[in-house]
């Protein structure tokens, strides 16, 4: 036999080995399928998958064998392997810290395009005009700006991301309708707490249950000098410290790292029995994130409320319904009279994020007499 024989035969041997392999790395994933195993996991993508109502490509996209742990595998690379984020929407910071990384967080850091005269006039009249139309009908007010984690720990953000501008949106607006007399700026008060402990989840982008009292403090007193048969907040002698140990939060969870990485859980745990029950929908909890969410106090005759929110208030509602016989949570950026002549509340309060303030500008014109 020759060698150029030989060497044939070798690369006939070596091109079968790869049509083999070739054959094995795609029909495994089908093989994993039928088996019934090892889809896509929610858990880790923090979406949707594809239903086979939305077709067979795209339920396969989703869900082909080992895709879970090909995505997870990928993330736990870029995350440890190359110290990157293994997703646009999650910012990685320095010493363990993850920020919200959507556009409007990312241009609420930088503050590169401030609020116009005309956005600025239309938060100004939208919030005067809520408190004079709450007032003709006896109801307080209160509107208050949640500050993103990236407002009060900007100190954990990538060196290589630099603000613009000083001036936030949230600066703007909060200067606009101060005069109003019902904006409510927490930052001093959660400031306040950071210097004693974290008040931000590490994984996760928002406050932890320490900073919200912070800011639920606030909140309350600014009710309180509106209408006094509201009660005076909880102290934060009202409860005892804890800590637990937990999986990442939702940060984590849109890497794919959310039973990768771990955080410590600075909890606050009431001395005295919380009163105020979840009426609507049942079974639900007062911290659930749903778009109406219906609390009461069985016996109760102090002031009923409506909260109008986004996902910041999940840590402020336990807090905040035991201030209110009745407490109505509706998920939405707008305030809308209809809905409070509708639970009748003698309270409003109306909170929104800092980085909301870039994908939404109030309405005045939805506050008519």
């Amino acid at each position: 036999m020759t060698r150029s024989s030989i060497s044939g035969s070798r690369r006939s041997r070596l091109a079968f080995v790869q049509a083999a392999l070739f054959l094995a790395a795609i029909s495994t994933p089908l093989a994993v399928n039928l088996a019934g195993v090892d889809g896509g996991d929610p858990q880790t993508e923090n979406r949707e998958l594809a239903t086979m109502n939305q077709g067979v490509f795209a339920w396969f996209a989703d869900h082909f064998g080992l895709r879970s742990t090909l995505v997870k595998a990928n993330a736990r690379l870029e995350y440890f392997g190359f110290h990157l984020s293994p997703s646009p929407s999650v910012i990685r910071g320095r010493d363990g810290w993850l920020y919200y990384g959507e556009s409007d967080a990312v241009e609420d850091y930088v503050s590169r395009n401030p609020l116009n005269a005309q956005e600025v006039a239309a938060w100004r009249d939208t919030v005067v005009r809520s408190r004079d139309w709450l007032r003709a009908r006896g109801a307080a007010y209160v509107f208050t700006i949640a500050p993103d984690k990236h407002v009060i720990y900007p100190e954990h953000m990538p060196a290589s991301m630099h603000p613009v501008h000083t001036t936030r949106r949230m600066d703007q607006v909060l200067e606009a309708v101060a005069p109003s007399g019902v904006a409510v700026d927490v930052r001093p008060a959660v400031e306040a707490a950071k210097a004693r402990e974290r008040v931000y989840h590490l994984t996760d982008s928002h406050w932890n249950a320490r900073g919200a009292l912070a800011a639920y403090q606030q909140i309350v007193d600014a009710v309180r000098a509106q209408n006094p048969a509201v009660p005076p907040a909880w102290k934060r002698s009202d409860f005892e410290e804890s800590e637990r140990q937990v999986g990442g939060l939702d940060l984590a969870r849109m890497m794919g790292l959310n039973r990768t990485l771990h955080e410590l859980d600075l909890m606050l745990i009431p001395k005295r029995p919380r009163l105020a029950r979840v009426i609507d929908p049942p079974g639900a909890e007062v911290s659930s994130e749903l778009g109406r969410i219906v609390t009461g106090i069985p016996g109760s005759h102090l002031p009923s409320a409506v909260v109008f929110r986004d996902s910041f208030t999940t840590a402020l509602a336990p807090f905040l319904a035991e201030h209110f016989s009745r407490t109505v949570f509706l998920w939405q950026k707008d305030f809308v009279p209809e809905q409070v002549v509708k639970e009748g509340a003698d309270v409003v309060i109306y909170e929104i994020a800092g980085r909301h303030l870039y994908d939404f500008v109030a309405s005045p014109s939805l506050i008519t007499e």
